[in-house]
């Protein structure tokens, strides 16, 4: 028959009672994957991105897929 002594246990529960709510473990419930397995973040500006046109060369925020501006889009 095993017996525990006292002191390992009690350590133990006082870890359990003492996760710091602000730990990943706790927060995160993906914190155990890998990070090419974790779910994307949503962007902050909203699904917007700064590109470049390669026509003209203006910089813009878009949610479109091409990086051409209107002018640029329009005239090709």
């Amino acid at each position: 028959m095993h017996s525990f002594s006292r002191s390992s246990s009690g350590k133990e529960e006082e870890a359990a009672d003492n996760l710091d709510a602000s730990c990943a473990c706790v927060r995160d419930p993906f914190a155990s994957l890998p990070p090419e397995l974790r779910p994307k973040p949503q962007p902050k500006e909203g699904g917007l991105r700064k590109a470049t046109c390669p026509g003209c060369g203006l910089e813009f925020w878009t949610n479109r897929e091409t990086d051409y501006c209107i002018k640029c889009e329009k005239s090709a």
